[in-house]
């Protein structure tokens, strides 16, 4: 090998694995390094699936790469905390330099230990008043973290999100310790291998992989194999949303053209087969307190599960990751009967298949479609969605010990907001129901597309002059909100007991 191939080999972006506890402030660096904005857009400022993204910056007087995935802080998420670890090169210990080490720094420690790969603490929220770095200090040591400065080796980093104080000397650190650790071997010319960190269902372009490419380049129009499923790529999608033609060692990129959902944590190789001296399975990854584990069949091949047995609380589950179904599947009670787990949309055979089964339909960071809703009500079935995974357990955990259903959510009616002008110091929404019906007193919310923008109670009801009490479907009427909510004409108005 050439001298400047050597260079260019040592230049592939290291995959640097961000994990700590929730609240810590992982999303927020990663917001800080990248100029954008996603922890505000996740629901209740937790992330909730792996996502993986690829910076530029300057080092030393060279363009270089560094891809970063960033890993859920909630302890029913361990199993992606590791998927994270054994994709990366490199972690970052994240700890908030006013709470210092809780539940899931501690976890996180175990699986940087397990997977042996070199890494830096990284004291986050250095900025504010009440920080006491000593004390976090002392406790990371306790947990036998060889930090600089304590005899040890780990480097350790004091950074504020907020000032962007040390930002760009911890770019630098990373592909320092990357550059001394001497661990980096791949070839963009060898041997195709990644590893899948994450995959879904997308009900218009089919299943989807997340891979991590460790050796090797992949191109569009090859073919792979993820565990057992193969794939004719047809498209590499970057974490920004680009299309690319190729990409190779360090790049994570999403691959379309599976035949079905691949498993988590797969392996990734060249060619319609996996290479007989490779495992073909799923990692192995253990439960840290040694716990059996449910596990996330790809929806495709998962069959309902018809138990005689009756149980307490029955769910069919559908989740917007394969992710994110693993979690929920370790994090609900064992004695909840799972009749149905996949990845996708909520569907109509959902709600066929909940009616023999008594099921409730949960959906997890996916729409219900109105079709869907519709038939819910008409079949009497409970259907509703969850963009927190705690919410989700807390309110299954309740059902079984059988408190109040806080889900037992009835739509009423669904109206198309049609127009908007003001009475007295109030708003009025100008609507025109479109199914069911809507009266005074209605909990309602404002959805524009797939988000929901407020939820309000219906205070006025009114037709002209006339005050209401209740509307039907194909009728027009003036509603307000208490309180107001911010609505745009073209929103649809949901209202629900």
């Amino acid at each position: 090998m050439d001298k400047k191939s050597t260079e260019n080999k040592n230049f592939y972006p290291p995959v640097v694995a961000v994990l700590g506890h929730v609240d810590h402030g992982k999303t927020t660096l990663l917001d800080a390094i990248r100029k954008t904005d996603i922890a505000s857009r996740e629901h209740g400022s937790i992330t909730q699936s792996i996502g993986a993204s690829k910076i530029e910056l300057t080092h030393e007087g060279k363009k270089r790469f560094i891809t970063f995935i960033d890993t859920p802080g909630h302890e029913a998420f361990s199993k992606m905390r590791g998927r994270g670890t054994q994709a990366a090169d490199l972690a970052l210990l994240i700890v908030s330099s006013t709470d210092g080490v809780m539940p899931q720094t501690k976890e996180s420690i175990q699986l940087i230990k397990a997977s042996k790969i070199p890494f830096i603490v990284v004291l986050t929220k250095s900025d504010l008043p009440d920080k006491n770095i000593e004390k976090v200090k002392q406790q990371l040591v306790k947990e036998e973290i060889m930090l600089e400065g304590y005899g040890g080796d780990v480097p350790v980093i004091e950074v504020s999100s907020k000032t962007g104080a040390n930002i760009k000397e911890l770019l630098d650190l990373i592909l320092l310790v990357m550059e001394m650790s001497g661990v980096r071997k791949e070839s963009s010319e060898g041997e195709f291998r990644a590893i899948v960190i994450e995959s879904r269902l997308d009900q218009k372009s089919g299943p989807k992989a997340t891979i991590v490419i460790k050796n090797g380049t992949l191109s569009v129009r090859d073919e792979i194999v993820a565990g057992d499923v193969k794939a004719k790529v047809r498209a590499l999608v970057t974490g920004n949303g680009e299309q690319v033609k190729s990409a190779t060692v360090g790049d994570a990129v999403e691959v379309l053209g599976f035949e079905k959902v691949p498993p988590v944590g797969a392996l990734v190789f060249w060619g319609p087969v996996a290479p007989s001296s490779h495992p073909t399975a799923s990692l192995s990854l253990q439960s840290l307190d040694g716990t059996p584990e449910r596990t996330a069949t790809p929806s495709e091949n998962y069959s309902p599960n018809f138990s005689e047995v009756e149980h307490p609380v029955s769910i069919i589950l559908a989740a917007d990751t394969q992710g994110s179904l693993e979690a929920l599947l370790n994090g609900l009670p064992p004695e909840i009967n799972i009749v149905l787990a996949k990845t996708g949309d909520i569907s109509t055979a959902d709600i066929l298949l909940a009616k023999p089964t008594n099921a409730l339909v949960i959906g997890f960071n996916k729409k219900i479609s109105n079709e869907v809703a519709n038939l819910a009500r008409t079949e009497k079935i409970i259907a509703k969605n969850y963009n927190l995974i705690y919410e989700l357990i807390d309110e299954l955990t309740d059902a079984l010990e059988g408190k109040k259903l806080s889900f037992e959510e009835q739509i009423l009616g669904v109206a198309q907001i049609q127009a908007s002008f003001p009475f007295e110091k109030n708003t009025v929404l100008g609507i025109k129901i479109t199914d069911g019906r809507v009266a005074k007193g209605d909990k309602a919310r404002v959805v524009r597309g797939e988000i929901v923008i407020g939820e309000g109670t219906i205070s006025s009801l009114r037709q002209g002059k006339e005050i209401l009490s209740k509307v039907e479907e194909g009728q027009e009427a003036g509603v307000i909100l208490s309180p107001q909510i911010d609505f745009n004409v073209g929103d649809m108005l949901i209202s629900h007991g």
